[in-house]
């Protein structure tokens, strides 16, 4: 199981990295998705992707133990969730997003971007502690 566990920490530490550091260089992009929320196939995609991806995240990796690798559960967990809300519920999955403050969103982006650090370190076992 800890193989699993160092390959999806390297996947979602990269994933996080890339797409949140785009995000705060290019913040015109968090704007965009938030309009794009407002069209149909793309939240139906966006949500058959999440669902996808922790699905198999989920099958792949489900240890509940109380370590660093029960974050990569939750990830898993959380991407199945709001892939299915979004799927089953998509107005009022997609209104509540809409009403989510800018500025929250970016402070949400800082802690998953240092997420993404941590699970890189814990990948690649950089920083030993």
């Amino acid at each position: 199981m800890m193989e699993v566990s160092i390959i999806l920490a390297k996947f979602w530490g990269w994933y996080l990295l890339i797409f949140f550091t785009t995000l705060s260089v290019r913040p015109s992009r968090i704007k965009q998705i938030f309009e794009d929320l407002k069209d149909q196939k793309f939240v139906i995609i966006a949500s058959f992707l999440a669902t996808v991806i922790g699905l198999v995240n989920i099958l792949l990796h489900n240890s509940w133990e109380s370590n660093w690798t029960i974050i990569i559960t939750l990830i898993g967990w959380t991407s199945l969730i709001l892939g299915i809300v979004l799927f089953a519920f998509q107005q009022m999955a997609t209104n509540f997003l809409l009403e989510v403050n800018i500025k929250l969103v970016q402070v949400l982006y800082m802690l998953l971007f240092i997420l993404g650090l941590y699970l890189l370190n814990m990948g690649y076992q950089l920083i030993l502690y």
